[in-house]
């Protein structure tokens, strides 16, 4: 996983490259799974990368960081959902 010190615009960029290596080619395919990787989530990393085609992903990266630096939550992924719908809800 890569250091979450990273401004968004080059972690983004470093994803296309890791993606290209990958044979992965879609930017929402990346950043999807990167979530999923973050979260430690890997079981819906499908409906990540739908995240990914919807909403703005240097939003979606910033709010798994901040979810996956929290120590208390056990389920990490369920909560960056619930902060995710109450963000749309605002």
């Amino acid at each position: 996983m890569q250091p979450l010190d990273k401004t968004n615009n080059a972690y983004l960029k470093e994803l296309e490259k890791r993606g290209k290596k990958s044979k992965i080619y879609t930017r929402h395919q990346l950043i999807g799974l990167e979530i999923a990787e973050i979260l430690e989530d890997e079981k819906h990393k499908s409906l990540y990368i739908k995240l990914a085609k919807e909403k703005n992903p240097e939003t979606l990266l910033e709010l798994a960081k901040s979810v996956a630096e929290r120590k208390k939550v056990k389920n990490k992924g369920a909560y960056f959902m619930k902060i995710l719908k109450e963000d749309s809800k605002k």
